[in-house]
């Protein structure tokens, strides 16, 4: 059994999508060839639903990190909520942190939650530094380099972020 954890932008432009969907797929087939594939995200809008969603696609199982107690009610946005709710039923497992309020110390405590759980982490990231808020996909990628985790980068030619 193999257990991946997914960071990336939430911004990414519409053309971006089928790009990103189309590379975590390929990045994920080897590990779900034997039936034993774990995802692991915080289904957020972008790259964690893409990942979440070809997860499921490819047989493998979910699990879903919730950030905080108030994240689907306050942070998770209307174009986003079937998405978010469908993932969530989906998932094998829901951890749902003790967190209160959703903020930049929830979604910090998520990325760790994360990572602690992943034999290897995706990174749907442009290579772009940390914006130094803390709990980006930058930083989340630095902590699991620092951990020894094994990190594959997909972001694919002609891949953007909103401006």
């Amino acid at each position: 059994m193999t257990t991946i954890a997914v960071t990336g932008h939430m911004d990414l432009t519409e053309a971006s999508v089928p790009l990103v969907r189309d590379a975590l797929r390929e990045a994920l087939k080897p590990y779900a060839a034997d039936g034993a594939l774990v995802g692991v995200s915080c289904i957020a809008k972008g790259a964690d639903s893409l990942f979440a969603e070809a997860v499921l696609e490819l047989g493998g199982r979910l699990t879903a990190v919730i950030p905080s107690k108030d994240y689907r009610q306050n942070k998770v946005k209307p174009d986003h909520a079937q998405t978010f709710d469908r993932l969530t039923n989906a998932a094998a497992e829901v951890i749902v942190l003790e967190h209160e309020l959703a903020n930049r110390s929830a979604y910090e405590d998520a990325n760790r939650t994360l990572l602690r759980r992943a034999d290897r982490l995706i990174a749907v990231w442009n290579g772009e530094p940390p914006t130094g808020k803390g709990g980006g996909t930058a930083d989340t990628v630095h902590e699991a380099k620092e951990a020894g985790l094994p990190v594959d980068i997909v972001w694919p030619d002609e891949a953007a972020r909103q401006s």
